[in-house]
């Protein structure tokens, strides 16, 4: 399961490369390829023996590129998330939309239910949250929702900003050809078009804004760190949304902030940078603390 999420999704972003080339021009190389897309050659070989047996690319070397794909050639977003990942988008999308309060019991059963997947994957999902204090095994009762407290919120936002700031000038020291600086063109039209409709989508912040934070936090992989980049999206996401009342408003102001720190990754300029860092990061602390005294 593992490693064919892995092949899709390096599918998909070959894809993406493939576009940006004209017809006729030479593929790169397969160390060349690995180094971009971050894969291993083995995956590189792979896509390109299912680029060359759909007609996509020559089969002699140097491979160039024979035409265009077409959408209906790409792997569904959904079969290039790990199930992971899937899981922890289920889990946050339920906790928004039923708003539990601390105290609310969460039952596995119901949760590999609704979702769709086996109780043991529930299960180790919520084991990675149990160590953090936010959710509590309690004999014969099943898991028990505790909330979050304000000596919590910001301990966990001190290692937010330590990690963001680290991540967001790597992200500017990337190479040109990184594949991050394609996925960050498109997550700043995301955000315009959300901009454009924010009376009706304010809503679907929430996912472009865990998209948008974990696409930086790519740039400067750590293992140390990614085991809190679940419990980090669960706590901003719910306490984003748990003030009902400026929703909206707050959303909005959001969105803005990532453009300019979009733009500001964009022109690698340090300095630009570290600035709409940091008052985006100032925004939502300021946030995440209403929303603990509420």
């Amino acid at each position: 399961m593992k490693s064919d999420t892995i092949y899709k999704k390096a599918f998909n972003h070959a894809l993406d490369l493939l576009e940006s080339m004209q017809t006729g021009a030479e593929m790169p190389t397969e160390n060349q390829l690995a180094m971009q897309l971050d894969i291993s050659r083995t995956t590189v070989r792979k896509v390109l023996a299912a680029f060359t047996a759909c007609g996509l690319v020559s089969t002699a070397l140097p491979r160039i590129k024979l035409r265009s794909p077409g959408s209906s050639e790409r792997f569904p977003d959904a079969e290039t998330v790990p199930i992971s990942a899937q899981v922890e988008k289920n889990f946050m999308q339920w906790i928004l939309k039923d708003d539990p309060r601390p105290g609310t019991l969460i039952n596995e059963l119901e949760l590999a239910r609704k979702f769709g997947i086996a109780t043991t994957i529930i299960r180790e999902f919520l084991n990675r949250f149990q160590r953090f204090g936010l959710i509590e095994k309690r004999n014969n009762t099943g898991w028990v929702f505790r909330g979050f407290t304000k000596d919590f919120a910001l301990e966990l936002f001190e290692v937010r900003e330590m990690y963001e700031l680290r991540s967001a000038r790597l992200f500017a020291g990337l190479d040109l050809s990184s594949p991050l600086w394609r996925e960050l063109a498109a997550i700043r039209v995301a955000h315009v078009e959300l901009l454009d409709d924010i009376d009706t989508r304010f809503q679907d912040f929430s996912e472009l804004d865990s998209h948008f934070h974990r696409l930086i936090s790519s740039a400067s992989p750590n293992r140390f760190i990614d085991s809190f980049s679940d419990v980090m999206s669960l706590v901003f996401h719910y306490h984003y949304q748990w003030r009902k009342h400026d929703e909206r408003q707050r959303n909005e102001v959001a969105i803005k902030e990532h453009l300019a720190y979009i733009d500001a990754l964009a022109s690698r300029d340090p300095e630009r940078i570290e600035a709409a860092c940091r008052a985006h990061l100032l925004s939502a602390r300021a946030t995440l603390l209403r929303s603990t005294e509420e």
